[in-house]
């Protein structure tokens, strides 16, 4: 089975950038979707990137498109989230989030195995 254990949140003044980890503990990335999305309290959850099986497909939705950027590194496992520019109305619970190979999707419920979140705190 697959665990995602993600890091890197915090609280950082508007403007500024944070960089979100995430250690899969996965065979290998080619055999995953992989994603990020985002749920503020009381809000539905958000796609923010994802990147497909074979690392060349790569999206963001449209709130962040510019300013985050979506990486993988096979080699260690982990995956990123660098975001930058970071506005209040990013503040949320960022999920990592990987599902077996199929279609690229930016959708939660295409997700299966999920990390358990960490709080990013933009204040401005």
């Amino acid at each position: 089975q697959v665990q995602l254990v993600e890091s890197g949140g915090g609280l950082v003044q508007a403007g500024g950038s944070l960089r979100l980890s995430c250690a899969a503990s996965v065979r290998s990335f080619s055999d995953y979707l992989l994603g990020w999305f985002r749920q503020a309290p009381g809000k539905e959850r958000e796609f923010v990137a994802a990147i497909n099986w074979s690392g060349y497909t790569r999206g963001y939705g449209d709130s962040v498109k510019g300013r985050f950027i979506m990486s993988r590194d096979g080699a260690k496992n982990m995956v990123y989230l660098q975001m930058n520019s970071l506005k209040p109305e990013d503040t949320a619970v960022y999920y990592c989030a990987a599902d077996r190979v199929h279609a690229y999707s930016t959708e939660a419920n295409d997700y299966f195995y999920w990390g358990q979140g960490t709080q990013v705190t933009v204040s401005s």
